[in-house]
C-alpha cells in the first residue's frame, strides 16, 4: 500500500534534504507537487488543502528557513502533519467495563465485512479474550455458513439459527447465550447490501438499539478511494460508528481512503485489513504509517510481526543454541528459515526497515518459489549431512540434486550462502540484532545473493 505516493514524495523530499539553504519559492515549489501527488493518490480535495496548509505555515517559518538543516525540519513537519491527517494516534478496541463486548460489524456487500469478523475474533482469542460469532446476515447466500467455516478455521464458537429472518432476536439471543457462557466479545456479522438504503439502516438501527454494542465498526473496501470515505459518511451519519475497518489495502497502491476517511468523518481507523489469510488484520497506528509512508520504516511493526510469528520455544532453543557457543548446522538454517517464512512476503518486510526504499527493493529479485526450493534441498539430505556439512563432496551433492530436482549449481550456492549466515551467527549477541542487519541480503538465499545498492 501507499507504494505510488512513497516514492513520489520520496522524489520531493530528497530535493529539500539535498539543499543546503531553502527560500520561500522552493518551499512553494515542493508543497505543489506534493498536492498533486496527493489528488493523484485519490485523497479527498478538502483534507488534501487543510494538510499543506499546515505544513506550509510551519515550514515557512523562521525556525525552519533558518535552520542548519531545513530539509530535515521539512520531513519532519511532513511526518507530524501526515500523523494529524491518518488520526493522531492509536485507537484500541473499546472493551465494556461488563462483559462480554459486543462489536458490530457494518458495510457494503462486498467489502469482506465477514472475512474482518473472523480475523477480528482471531485477534480477540489471541488476545486471551473468550469470544463469539454471530450471523446476523440472514439474506446473502451461504453467509451463515462462511461464517461458521471462518470460526472453525480461527477456533471460536458461531451463534447462528438456519431459517429465521429475526435479525434483532437472533441477536438478543446470541448475547444471552455469551453472558451464560461467560464470553468476553461477541461480532455481530451484519447484512450488507450493493448500495446505502432505508431499510438496511432501519434494520442496523434496530439491531444497535438491541444489543447497546461497544464498538461499531464501518468496513470499507480501501481499494475504492473516495467511493469508501462518501459511504462511511452515510453509514456514521445513521448509525454514529465508532471506528473504521479499511479492507484490501495490500491491492491499493495510492492509500487514498486511508489518507482521507479520519479527515473527513472524524472516525478513526482501527484496523487495517491485508492479504487474505486470518492473520492479516493489522492494528493501526498513524506515526507508524506515516512513517511507512515517507519510507522511514516501522521496526516496532516488524517486532510484534516477529512476536506474533515466530514459535517462542525454537526460537528459545536457538538462540541458546548459538549463544552457548553451539554449531549452528543445516537443521536450525531450516527452522529459522521456516520462522522468516510466517513473517509473510519478504518485500513486505523489507518495507518496514529504516533505510530501505522502493528504489532498492526494484534491484532485490525477490522469488518466492526459494524457499521452497531450499527446503527441498535440505530435507533430500541425510541427518548426518545436515549437521555436518562438510561432509557434503561432489558425489552426496549430486545425489541431494536428484532427491530434491534442484540442479547442483543451486546446492553448492546454499552451502555457500549458509556459511556465510554462519558467520553472522558468530557475530549475533541475540536473535533480536538479526532483523536490523537484513538489509544487507548478499548472503540471503532468497534474495538470490544480489545486493541492494
Amino acid at each position: 500500500m501507499f507504494d505510488q505516493l512513497s516514492e513520489k514524495l520520496d522524489g520531493v523530499l530528497s530535493g529539500f534534504r539535498q539543499r543546503g539553504v531553502l527560500t520561500e519559492p522552493m518551499i512553494r515549489d515542493g508543497l505543489r507537487e506534493i498536492r498533486r501527488y496527493l489528488l493523484e493518490a485519490d485523497v479527498n480535495y478538502q483534507v488534501t488543502r487543510e494538510f499543506l496548509k499546515r505544513v506550509e505555515e510551519k515550514a515557512l517559518g523562521e525556525r525552519v528557513l533558518k535552520s542548519v538543516s531545513p530539509g530535515q525540519q521539512i520531513v519532519k513537519i511532513v511526518h507530524e502533519e501526515l500523523t494529524a491527517t491518518l488520526g493522531e494516534k492509536r485507537s484500541a478496541l473499546e472493551i465494556a467495563a461488563v462483559p462480554p463486548t459486543a462489536v458490530m460489524m457494518v458495510g457494503l456487500q462486498g467489502s469482506g465485512k465477514t472475512t474482518t469478523a473472523g480475523k477480528l475474533a482471531r485477534k480477540m482469542k489471541r488476545e486471551m479474550r473468550q469470544t463469539r460469532l454471530v450471523a446476523c446476515d440472514v439474506y446473502r447466500p451461504a453467509a451463515v455458513e462462511q461464517l461458521q467455516t471462518l470460526g472453525e478455521q480461527v477456533g471460536v464458537p458461531v451463534y447462528a439459527e438456519p431459517g429465521s429472518t429475526d435479525v434483532v432476536g437472533i441477536a438478543e439471543r446470541a448475547l444471552e447465550t455469551a453472558r451464560r457462557e461467560r464470553d468476553r466479545v461477541v461480532i455481530f456479522d451484519t447484512a450488507g447490501r450493493l448500495q446505502i438504503d432505508e431499510e438496511m439502516m432501519d434494520e442496523l438501527k434496530r439491531l444497535r438499539a438491541a444489543i447497546q454494542p461497544a464498538e461499531i465498526l464501518f468496513v470499507a473496501d480501501g481499494m475504492t478511494g473516495q467511493e469508501a470515505v462518501k459511504i462511511a459518511q452515510g453509514f456514521d451519519e445513521a448509525l454514529d460508528v465508532s471506528g473504521v475497518v479499511l479492507t484490501k489495502m495490500d491491492g491499493d497502491a495510492r492509500g487514498g481512503a486511508a489518507l482521507s476517511i479520519y479527515g473527513v468523518t472524524g472516525r478513526p481507523i482501527k484496523y487495517l485489513g491485508v492479504g487474505e489469510k486470518l492473520d492479516g488484520l493489522e492494528d493501526f497506528h498513524p506515526e507508524r504509517m506515516a512513517g511507512r509512508i515517507l519510507q522511514q520504516g516501522d521496526v516496532v511493526g516488524l517486532v510484534e510481526k516477529a512476536e506474533a510469528a515466530f514459535d517462542q520455544e525454537q526460537t528459545a532453543k536457538l538462540e541458546k543454541k548459538v549463544m552457548g557457543g553451539g554449531r549452528f548446522d543445516l537443521e536450525d538454517f531450516l527452522t529459522a528459515l521456516r520462522q522468516l517464512q510466517n513473517l509473510g512476503p519478504l518485500e513486505n518486510l523489507l518495507k518496514l526497515m529504516p533505510g530501505v526504499n522502493n528504489k532498492m527493493l526494484k534491484n532485490i529479485k525477490v522469488d518466492p518459489q526459494r524457499m521452497k526450493h531450499i527446503e527441498a534441498i535440505i530435507l533430500s539430505m541425510t541427518s548426518a549431512e545436515r549437521k555436518r556439512p562438510e561432509l557434503l563432496n561432489g558425489s552426496r551433492r549430486v545425489r541431494i540434486s536428484r532427491g530434491s530436482g534442484r540442479p547442483v549449481n543451486e546446492i553448492n550456492r546454499l552451502v555457500s550462502q549458509f556459511k556465510d549466515m554462519q558467520k553472522l551467527m558468530k557475530q549475533m549477541k541475540g536473535l533480536q540484532g538479526m532483523m536490523p542487519r537484513m538489509p544487507n541480503t548478499s548472503g540471503m538465499p532468497m534474495f538470490g545473493g544480489r545486493k541492494m545498492n
